[in-house]
């Protein structure tokens, strides 16, 4: 099958494009000029320059494709520089649906996020939800997973505990760290991706996609701790002053943290992920096994 990927240079897109190709299918990645580089070549991995914001860039690149995955999203926004959660999440779905069902592409595949439910507080789930529903009413013959939190090499979140970790000893934990979360390993996520179009019993399905079971913030550094033989001070940092602080700051790309972001932190971010697990025929994958696969020191 030849699959047009959006996305596909990202910490989720570049594992996606990996499992795709394992699993026997041509890939054509949707790229800006230069960030080709972003991936190893392979002789099933084309690249055609376009933007999803773009719709007159998206017919050549869909030209002979059979499937899409569409995985472009961001975490924060940037309304200054034109980075907003309406026009990549909601904006960029309906201009790849749209040039998708111009092709004649039944098959679509879609990334969105857990807790993109009805009535979302946060803005970045309120585009995620409005995304959603256009593709379920679109025609396309989609599958739509909801990732709770997604870690692995080069992940922004368990990395960035691993470097506080190795260089300061210390965790900061917004509030009391007793919200949970459900990591799941970005390679299991990429697998589900790849099996999506070998499975009919996914087409017009949505999926919670989450790890085994719920884990704590305060568990999740003590769990990573562990699994890098580290002691740890954790830290545990007042609500409101952050909150405060981020509503002031956050248009700067240098503080690290949104006002919103907060807001889903302390909300959770759990779900029941057994039809996931089952219909993909995936095993769960414990936090502090995956979590080793990768970090654990080696003799």
């Amino acid at each position: 099958m030849q699959v047009l990927v959006t996305g596909g240079t990202g910490f989720v897109g570049r594992q996606v494009v990996h499992a795709l190709l394992a699993h026997g299918h041509r890939v054509r990645c949707l790229v800006r000029p230069g960030a080709e580089q972003k991936l190893p070549s392979a002789a099933d991995l084309t690249f055609a320059c376009g933007d999803v914001t773009q719709p007159h860039t998206l017919p050549p690149a869909l030209a002979r494709c059979t499937a899409v995955v569409h995985l472009v999203g961001i975490i924060r926004e940037f309304p200054a520089r034109g980075i907003t959660f309406d026009r990549l999440h909601y904006q960029a779905t309906a201009n790849i649906v749209a040039a998708a069902r111009q092709a004649g592409i039944n098959r679509y595949l879609h990334m969105s996020a857990l807790e993109a439910q009805p009535a979302p507080v946060a803005a970045y789930h309120q585009t995620k939800l409005r995304a959603e529903e256009l593709v379920k009413t679109s025609g396309l013959a989609y599958t739509i997973l909801r990732p709770s939190i997604i870690y692995g090499p080069e992940d922004g979140f368990i990395n960035l505990l691993k470097r506080q970790m190795e260089t300061l000893g210390v965790v900061p934990i917004i509030g009391h760290g007793r919200y949970q979360l459900q990591p799941i390993p970005v390679w299991q996520v990429a697998q589900a991706f790849a099996l999506a179009l070998e499975k009919p019993t996914t087409v017009n399905r949505s999926y919670d996609v989450g790890g085994p079971e719920p884990v704590s913030m305060n568990d999740l550094v003590a769990t990573l701790a562990q699994v890098l033989g580290r002691k740890i001070l954790k830290v545990h940092l007042p609500v409101w002053p952050l909150r405060l602080m981020a509503h002031m700051l956050q248009k700067y790309a240098w503080f690290p943290v949104t006002a919103d972001q907060i807001t889903m932190l302390l909300a959770g971010n759990t779900c029941d992920p057994r039809p996931f697990y089952e219909d993909f025929g995936l095993t769960p994958i414990p936090l502090s096994e995956g979590l080793a696969s990768y970090l654990r020191p080696q003799p």
